[in-house]
């Protein structure tokens, strides 16, 4: 059932509606109850074990290199085409999240992922082992628009990045789960018996799910159209600005152990055990760090989750340069720690920005269309960082990743700069706002 507008979630008395210019947010927290906390659980648990199920197959590369006789580019086609997947179904499930119950999207993308996972140990061929890998892509485009949107629904706007960013730390937790689980079961039992038991792992989500009240929104009537959200600048440089970030993270994560084992001289074990540690670490209070510093600087600035997405990114950069540049392994590692703590500022803040400009009935299709394009374009960094390794060395590739990743954050400045002259709201939008804190 859904809750009614002033149900159990917030008050929205104690959100503002705020002036075109700033967001109008209350200087002191609101405080947060018993069912905020478990939605957020259960959906950062979602975030998670999708998160393991996709990272898995990673370590099982050597075991599905033998039996299917791959090669390195058909292997390394699994993360492409499941991108791609991800990125085109993002949008149309935004868009059904938008109109219809957030929960049972979020179901169908639990049944895609776990479904997928389970096939593809029962599959014959590469060819068919690539198709499931590559539905499981439709797993997090089922649930991520529409989790998000109920995060941003019930929590206040002065909380949004932080409780943001928890569901984020369910993500980067996955990764690190699924790249452990894969290895350990994986040499043990074999790949297949480890896609069986990942799909089974859905099944905790799932039960975790029922039972969860849906925070409220605006009335389906009240749906916004998609040349509403495009006619918003600030929303079309923030997506531009998200390209140029997938394309500069996607590269240095998909590249790092290879360059640090072919330039750097890290052993296999080394790069296995301390470059893991290292970004999981940092990533975490990263993310946890970022979503605090940013719901801080949104209550003096409309700007401000923007204004820490794009300082963080600048800041990242010297020591990713040093990481890359470094002879040094000690100096590799913390110049990699820092980058990524920085780097890591987006997650949270980013969601709730997109959060913050758009009436409730347009959360999910917003980051879906987000979703979409970033994926879809952003993903090619990986490939094009290749090509100019083939061409010149891999060093250079990185390098000019990271300077993407600056043209990103100083788009991040051209969106506060229409946040300034527009609003965080929109004026096109207003007539899709029908409560305070729409």
């Amino acid at each position: 059932m859904f809750e009614p507008v002033s149900g159990t979630f917030f008050p929205l008395h104690q959100v503002a509606c705020g002036s075109p210019g700033k967001l109008g947010m209350s200087t002191k927290p609101t405080p947060l109850n018993a069912q905020q906390f478990r939605l957020l659980a259960v959906l950062a648990l979602v975030n998670f074990v999708n998160f393991a199920a996709r990272s898995i197959v990673a370590p099982l590369y050597p075991l599905l290199r033998d039996h299917f006789q791959a090669t390195d580019a058909q292997l390394g086609s699994l993360y492409t085409l499941l991108l791609v997947v991800l990125a085109v179904a993002s949008f149309p499930f935004g868009f059904f999240a938008d109109r219809f119950s957030r929960k049972a999207i979020i179901a169908i993308g639990i049944f895609f992922w776990s479904a997928a996972s389970f096939a593809g140990g029962l599959v014959s061929t590469f060819f068919l082992f690539q198709l499931a890998r590559a539905l499981v892509g439709l797993g997090e485009a089922a649930y991520a628009p529409a989790a998000q949107s109920m995060i941003s629904g019930a929590f206040p706007e002065e909380r949004r990045a932080f409780a943001q960013a928890i569901f984020a730390t369910g993500m980067l937790l996955g990764v690190a789960a699924g790249l452990a689980f894969g290895g350990v079961v994986g040499a043990r039992f074999g790949w297949q018996v480890t896609l069986f038991a990942v799909a089974v792992l859905g099944i905790l989500p799932a039960v975790a799910l029922v039972g969860l009240e849906e925070p409220p929104r605006g009335p389906r009537s009240e749906v916004v159209p998609i040349r509403h959200l495009l006619g918003v600048p600030a929303f079309v440089s923030l997506i531009a600005g998200g390209v140029f970030f997938t394309f500069s993270t996607v590269s240095l994560s998909s590249w790092a152990f290879d360059f640090a084992e072919t330039y750097k001289g890290f052993t296999p074990r080394e790069a296995s055990v301390s470059l893991p540690l290292i970004t999981l670490f940092s990533l975490v209070l990263g993310v946890l760090v970022g979503g605090y510093v940013a719901d801080r600087l949104q209550r003096m600035f409309s700007y401000g989750r923007i204004m820490a997405v794009a300082v963080a990114f600048l800041l990242a950069t010297p020591f990713l340069l040093l990481a890359i540049q470094s002879e040094e392994k000690s100096v590799v590692l913390v110049g990699l720690f820092v980058g990524c703590f920085f780097m890591s500022w987006y997650h949270g803040p980013v969601t709730a920005v997109l959060h913050d400009m758009m009436p409730r009935r347009a959360h999910a299709t917003s980051v879906g269309l987000y979703m979409f394009v970033t994926q879809l374009l952003g993903g090619v960094g990986p490939q094009v960082v290749g090509k100019i390794s083939d061409m010149h060395d891999l060093q250079l590739g990185l390098q000019i990743a990271v300077g993407v990743m600056v043209c990103g954050a100083l788009l991040m400045f051209l969106v506060i700069y229409f946040i300034r002259r527009d609003g965080i709201r929109h004026p096109i939008l207003e007539a899709f706002r029908v409560e305070p804190g729409d």
